[in-house]
């Protein structure tokens, strides 16, 4: 197939049964063998399975179907379509900024299609900690495998674009390896607008690799439906009830009933346990909704004598995770260097600054190179994770607090980013921190990043990455969902996406869930009593 095709308009050409929004109306209920609650990584995997094996599958999605016609490498598109509340969740206190996808393919349509397999030591602590001695790394490489086929994942072929070679060059001249990113990606124009959706199809996501196959076998695909609440009955599902909205996320029109004999919950951290705890599912321990996780990630800025463009160009080829090993997982917390892209409404919104100093920072944006430090939370007691809870109206919001271990992190990322800024060449250098200036050179940046008041607000932090609030563990007491992905109270509902993981994993989160949806899938097919084959 031709990259320059729309293989959603050719697959809709086709017949496929799409439902909601633009499309064929929504029926009052739907019968199925199996409900599938998002469309995402850990949604599209399950899906194509199950579909390879026979079984007649539901996907609910509350945003819309769009495709590569429509992702015009503009924000004031994509944000309002395709994330959730237009590119502005935060936690409850508003001190973070939040970037999940809502959209057909969930978060893998807007990512920067880094994909790394789950680190070792971090599957190691889930063993040790969470009694999952069957996800060690060795037996989780098969089902990596399959997937890194399945979706092209590979290490970027071609020299890095600027704002990547910023990091690369910097690093090297302080003796710390940069390492190519592997991303899933097939003809890739090079284009560097992934997190605004890829309009050449290159980008392996969800939305057009997994779901068109699992169409293509007839699955029925809901589109701007919410998944309301699971009924639940006898220890097990009844029934999910579900309601259709516009974009904004208003009720437009009766609720729809959705029975089957299984019910896959992958709506993606944070959704899933809200619809979880909307449905009063049981919850005998109180671990629904905690242990959610982030990678809370701090950034840090460059000026160069020379253009940058960190607009163009593969948003994500270079990463360093030095800083991930310089103490044990329990000790003082480590963080990933990436870079991330330079595109005006992401970066003037999230940089900080008003009025003049605000509109100098936009008119030396083709030189600006900016580097961001993801904190892996969740090793050490003092970075237990936040809590899902639900607002007056059962939407989801994150309570999760930025303690001072966390913001030691991020403090020490503000002078790592530096170093390797100047060491590739910057003119000065400035934290993502409202009382930094910019330095003129290393000394200033050590005096002047020593002197911030580490607080939330004041220290400007984000996260793209989102884990955990289901927990998969070995027993009831440590988790939400059993090793298999099938819930420990509720007989006919396993969870297949990100709110599985224990803690985060200090690599972008994909690929993980990925793997581990392969693995489920294969499990629950055989529970269902079919017959599972690989990926193809």
């Amino acid at each position: 197939m031709s990259s320059l095709q729309d293989p959603i308009l050719e697959g809709l050409a086709r017949g496929w049964k799409v439902h909601g929004g633009p499309h064929a109306p929504l029926r009052a209920a739907l019968d199925c063998d199996v409900a599938i609650i998002g469309s995402g990584a850990g949604a599209g995997i399950t899906a194509e399975m199950l579909a390879r094996a026979g079984l007649k599958i539901v996907l609910v999605e509350e945003g819309p179907l769009r495709s590569s016609r429509q992702f015009r490498q503009r924000e004031a598109d994509a944000y309002p379509q395709l994330y959730q509340e237009a590119a502005g969740r935060k936690t409850r206190d508003q001190a973070i900024n939040i970037l999940q996808g809502r959209c057909v393919g969930g978060s893998t349509t807007v990512n920067w299609a880094g994909a790394f397999r789950t680190p070792p030591e971090v599957l190691a602590h889930w063993g040790e900690r969470f009694g999952l001695s069957d996800f060690s790394a060795a037996a989780m490489a098969p089902w990596f495998e399959q997937v890194e086929r399945r979706l092209h994942i590979s290490p970027w072929p071609t020299e890095p674009n600027a704002n990547n070679d910023v990091l690369r060059r910097g690093a090297e001249a302080l003796g710390l390896a940069a390492k190519v990113v592997s991303r899933n990606v097939k003809g890739c124009w090079n284009l560097g607008s992934c997190g605004l959706g890829c309009p050449t199809n290159a980008k392996q996501s969800m939305l057009v690799s997994t779901l068109p196959t699992a169409l293509d076998l007839g699955a029925t695909l809901l589109v701007q439906t919410r998944a309301r609440r699971l009924r639940l009955k006898d220890g097990r599902v009844d029934a999910l009830l579900a309601e259709p909205v516009t974009l904004d996320g208003q009720v437009s029109g009766p609720a729809l009933t959705i029975t089957a004999r299984h019910y896959v919950v992958a709506g993606g951290a944070i959704n899933s346990p809200a619809l979880l705890l909307r449905s009063d599912a049981p919850d005998p321990h109180g671990l629904l909704g905690r242990r959610t996780f982030l990678h809370p990630t701090a950034g840090g800025t460059a000026l160069f004598e020379t253009e940058v463009a960190g607009w163009a160009g593969a948003p994500l080829s270079v990463y360093v995770d030095h800083f991930l090993h310089q103490a044990p997982l329990d000790g003082p917390m480590g963080y990933k260097l990436e870079v991330a892209p330079v595109h005006p409404g992401f970066a003037l919104t999230n940089g900080g600054g008003l009025g003049p100093e605000l509109a100098e920072r936009a008119r030396q944006m083709p030189r600006t190179q900016l580097i961001i430090a993801l904190m892996r939370d969740g090793f050490h007691a003092q970075s237990a994770g936040g809590r899902v809870l639900l607002r007056d109206d059962g939407s989801p919001v994150l309570d999760y607090a930025l303690n001072d271990y966390l913001l030691d992190g991020v403090h020490r990322a503000y002078l790592s980013m530096a170093e390797i800024q100047f060491a590739a060449g910057a003119r000065t250098v400035r934290p993502v921190h409202e009382q930094a200036a910019p330095y003129r050179n290393l000394a200033e940046a050590r005096a002047g990043i020593a002197a911030l008041r580490m607080q939330p607000f004041i220290a400007t932090v984000g996260s793209a990455h989102v884990m955990g609030g289901c927990t998969m563990a070995a027993d009831a007491g440590r988790g939400v969902v059993r090793p298999d992905g099938q819930h420990w109270q509720i007989a006919n509902l396993s969870v297949h996406d990100g709110s599985l993981f224990p803690t985060s994993l200090g690599a972008n989160p994909q690929q993980t869930v990925y793997g581990l949806a392969n693995k489920l899938s294969a499990g629950l097919i055989q529970r269902l009593g079919g017959r599972a084959q690989p990926l193809a």
